[in-house]
């Protein structure tokens, strides 16, 4: 898949990038630390710039994060607290609620979550999908969505730049820092998902000998 994001991004330029990033943005897996710290060290040898590289990876994440909010905006909270009043929340222990506090939650911390979730590889694409659940307005996402992602991508480029000819190594540095990331929200996850059932079980088993 390296190979073919550098043949892509010598190929196209700043288009390249743009459509690559947007990809990414959608499917995770595609490293965006390649495509980013590659483009950085491209503009050494080439008469592409670095800001230019930046926009246009700031533009296709803009691109990308708006497909996952539109779909978010299919899912929105009411469909899902209906699925939930049914046996899927029976099966998974979920209730109508649950959905109103989450979405309570987003619409107070959403800006700075949208955001903050921009430097968390993987969660900054995703985050999309419950900006778009919750409607938070197109603007407001916009401005948070290019804010982060204009600094994740400053970032990475200049690393890039200054790294030159050993920019592959900066890229495994960020892929590191990916999966380390991804293993401590996993555990958090599970942590919070036991942590949640344990005192759904026990409210429920309280109401029965109540």
């Amino acid at each position: 898949m390296q190979e073919w994001i550098i043949q892509t991004m010598n190929q196209f330029g700043y288009i390249g990038i743009m459509l690559l990033i947007a990809i990414e943005n959608v499917f995770p897996p595609i490293p965006s630390e390649v495509i980013l710290t590659f483009g950085g060290f491209s503009t050494t040898y080439t008469d592409m710039k670095v800001w230019g590289v930046i926009i246009a990876a700031t533009v296709g994440a803009v691109i990308g994060a708006l497909v996952l909010y539109s779909v978010g905006r299919f899912f929105p909270p009411e469909r899902i607290e209906g699925w939930l009043d049914g046996r899927l929340g029976q099966m998974l222990h979920f209730k109508r609620e649950d959905v109103e506090r989450a979405a309570h939650w987003f619409e107070k911390k959403g800006r700075i979550t949208v955001f903050l979730c921009r430097f968390i590889p993987i969660i900054r694409s995703l985050i999309s999908i419950p900006a778009g659940m919750t409607k938070m307005s197109m603007g407001v996402f916009l401005l948070y969505t290019a804010a982060g992602t204009f600094l994740w991508n400053t970032v990475l480029v200049h690393l890039g730049v200054f790294a030159g000819e050993s920019w592959e190594r900066v890229a495994e540095y960020i892929d590191l820092y990916a999966h380390a990331t991804l293993v401590v929200l996993i555990l958090l996850f599970v942590i919070g998902a036991i942590f949640f059932y344990r005192t759904r079980i026990a409210k429920k088993s309280e109401k029965e000998k109540g």
